[in-house]
């Protein structure tokens, strides 16, 4: 079926302007969705975490049968935990549990109540058993942790955070319970926003595509209805368009077109010649504009390696660290979102060393900062030498160095990270005549599955600072 021009236009760039604002709302949507979810869980593990710092597993490990719910224990605490509920709106439930049996890893084992802080008739008293299955409940025994998504049991659909009691050995959690129906109406007005986004990006489409096809269209109808007066022999009059475009080059085209019609009768032998004398120079010209073309196609092409060069240059510099060479802080940070992004996707983990030079601050006092330059030189080209091209390497801060380890899970990080100690020491420093003997504190930590970069990185400093302590110049793993 025929369609005009003008209808084509409005379907193509309306479907173009839909699909663009489209896919930027339904993007937004999602990271929308996402960042809130995401907040959530950082709001309920942290405040599982504060509750928890405020709580003692040894005074817990008392409660242990309904009959300890009248002991003054039992019934201090439980007021603790309700006015910690009362002064958080949003948590619905607080409750503490505690594990029986099972293994150290806390994955399996009998989950029972110690306190409960619902005041309704369904109240669980101490021992009574969780008889439900919450996927990231037993991981809250060992660290902060929260529900990936909504989940239900007797006492209804929530969202929960968990965190385990100080000195509860891995056997006592808190837990904290969020309604759904909170999380669902925020969750709702997400998509409420979403929708009317949607909408009017339709209407701003619609009413885009609309001025944009009259404004094509109507100089093209200008000049058709011109052309068909000068097809029927009124090569008087013009037609004008004032578009700033190639359809003001149309219409000019066709005046220029209907004067010259005008002329052609007493100018045709004189452009008969004209012709005639153009085939005679056309390969002379053809060559000559050949030749010019090649000349310039040469130097566009010498100027777009020379901008690529110059750009490459600009980010490396924009990635690395002026001093050692390695990748600096920033550029390292965006690589770990990007592999947290991939294991999101696949199983494989990897691991981040951390590592600090020992005793750094008496060599720059003693030597001066150029031999700390020099020993920070040193021991990055020590890096990049000893580990493999996948693995990446950055200048954390000061003498502290970060080992980004892909594929690699805690044991392999802690043999690399050995291996660089080791191959430090076998390498002195000759400075002013003498040896000078460098040394590494090194801290390894695997990334978890869903585990935020800064949390890795924390837990990799926590194993330095156990190096440190442990005497230094020796390898930590993490907690």
């Amino acid at each position: 079926m025929r369609k005009p021009i003008r209808t084509k236009l409005f379907l193509s760039h309306f479907l173009a302007v839909l699909l663009v604002s489209g896919s930027i709302g339904s993007y937004f949507y999602r990271q929308s969705s996402v960042s809130l979810l995401e907040s959530l869980q950082s709001r309920l593990r942290d405040s599982a975490s504060l509750l928890a710092r405020t709580l003692d597993g040894g005074e817990l490990e008392t409660i242990r049968t309904a009959a300890d719910a009248t002991r003054p224990e039992y019934v201090r605490l439980l007021a603790k935990v309700r006015d910690f509920q009362q002064a958080n709106p949003d948590i619905a439930f607080i409750y503490i549990m505690r594990r029986e049996g099972g293994s150290e890893a806390g994955d399996d084992g009998v989950l029972r109540f110690v306190l409960d802080s619902d005041r309704s008739p369904d109240q669980a008293l101490p021992g009574a058993i969780y008889e439900e299955e919450v996927p990231r409940m037993r991981a809250g025994f060992l660290r902060p942790a929260a529900d990936e998504a909504i989940t239900q049991d007797r006492w209804g659909y929530f969202l929960s955070g968990y965190a385990p009691v100080k000195n509860g050995a891995g056997r006592l959690l808190v837990g904290l319970d969020m309604r759904a129906d909170e999380v669902q109406r925020k969750f709702q007005r997400i998509r409420v926003a979403g929708a009317i986004s949607l909408l009017l990006s339709v209407l701003l489409a619609a009413l885009f595509s609309q001025v944009l096809a009259t404004r094509i269209t109507r100089p093209i109808t200008q000049v058709i209805a011109r052309t068909g007066e000068i097809a029927r022999g009124e090569l008087k009059g013009s037609v004008r368009v004032t578009t700033g475009d190639e359809l003001e080059d149309l219409s000019g085209a066709v005046n220029r077109m209907a004067g010259d019609l005008l002329e052609s009768q007493t100018r045709r032998e004189q452009a008969m010649h004209d012709l005639a004398d153009a085939n005679l120079h056309l390969e002379a010209r053809i060559a000559e504009r050949t030749l010019e073309l090649s000349g310039l196609n040469t130097a566009l092409r010498e100027e777009i390696e020379e901008r690529k060069h110059a750009e490459a240059r600009l980010e490396r510099a924009a990635t690395s660290d002026y001093l050692t060479g390695l990748l600096n802080r920033p550029a390292m940070l965006k690589l770990l979102e990007q592999e947290t992004e991939r294991v999101r996707r696949t199983t494989e983990p990897y691991s981040l060393v951390l590592a600090d030079i020992d005793h750094f601050k008496p060599i720059n006092d003693r030597y001066g900062h150029a031999v700390g330059d020099q020993a920070l030189a040193r021991i990055a080209e020590l890096l990049r030498a000893s580990l493999r091209r996948q693995d990446a390497i950055c200048r954390w801060g000061g003498d502290e160095l970060l080992i980004f380890l892909p594929e690699t899970a805690l044991a392999g990080a802690l043999e690399a990270a050995e291996k660089i100690r080791l191959r430090l020491t076998d390498m002195p420093l000759v400075v002013q005549g003498e040896e000078l003997h460098l040394s590494l504190s090194l801290g390894a930590a695997e990334a978890a599955r869903d585990e935020a970069v800064t949390e890795v990185v924390r837990r990799a400093d926590e194993a330095l600072y156990r190096a440190k302590q442990g005497g230094r110049n020796r390898v930590a793993r993490s907690a």
